[in-house]
C-alpha cells in the first residue's frame, strides 16, 4: 500500500477509531453473535447472518486502518499552502477551462474530508498535476473523459 499523508488530527482520530474497533467493537460484535446463536437454527437466523456480516466489515476496516496508519506520513496542516504552492493538506480553488464556477478541493486522503470540500488524492491525475503549482497557474491533466485544463484560483489550508 502506498504511503498515506495525514494531518496529526486525522492520524489521531483514525488511531482512536482503530483502538475502539479492536476493543469495544469486537466485544459488541461477539455479544451480538452469541445472542443470535441463542435464538436457534443458524441457517435461517437473520440476526446471526447480520452480525457476522457486520463483523466482517468491521474486521476489514480494522485491517484498512492498520495498514494506513502503519504507512502514514504526518504532514503539517498549517503549512499546507502557506508558501502559496499546492501541497498535501491544501485546499485549492479551481476553475475549469470554459466554466465560470470555482470549485474547492482538498488535496489529500479521503480520511481528511471536510464538509463542503471535495477530496482529491495527491496520487490522482488531477492531484499530480496540481502539486507544486501556485495560484494563477494553468494545468492540464488526463481525466477518464479526456484531457481537462484547470486554472488555480487560490491555494489555502
Amino acid at each position: 500500500m502506498a504511503e498515506t499523508q495525514l494531518t496529526r488530527e486525522t492520524y489521531d482520530r483514525l488511531h482512536a477509531e482503530l483502538e475502539d474497533l479492536r476493543t469495544r467493537g469486537r466485544v459488541d460484535i461477539a455479544r451480538a453473535i452469541e445472542a443470535a446463536r441463542a435464538l436457534g437454527d443458524l441457517s435461517e437466523n437473520g440476526d446471526y447472518h447480520a452480525a457476522k456480516d457486520t463483523q466482517g466489515k468491521m474486521e476489514a476496516r480494522i485491517r484498512q486502518l492498520e495498514a494506513m496508519l502503519r504507512d502514514a506520513e504526518i504532514v503539517d496542516a498549517g503549512a499546507a499552502g502557506a508558501d502559496g504552492a499546492v501541497r498535501t493538506g491544501a485546499v485549492v480553488s479551481l476553475r475549469y477551462a470554459g466554466d465560470d464556477d470555482v470549485e474547492q478541493y482538498l488535496i489529500g486522503s479521503i480520511e481528511e474530508r471536510r464538509p463542503g470540500v471535495s477530496v482529491v488524492s495527491p496520487n490522482s491525475p488531477l492531484g499530480q498535476a496540481l502539486i507544486g503549482k501556485r495560484a494563477g497557474d494553468r494545468v492540464a491533466y488526463d481525466a477518464p473523459s479526456g484531457s481537462l485544463e484547470v486554472e488555480i484560483v487560490a491555494v489555502g489550508s
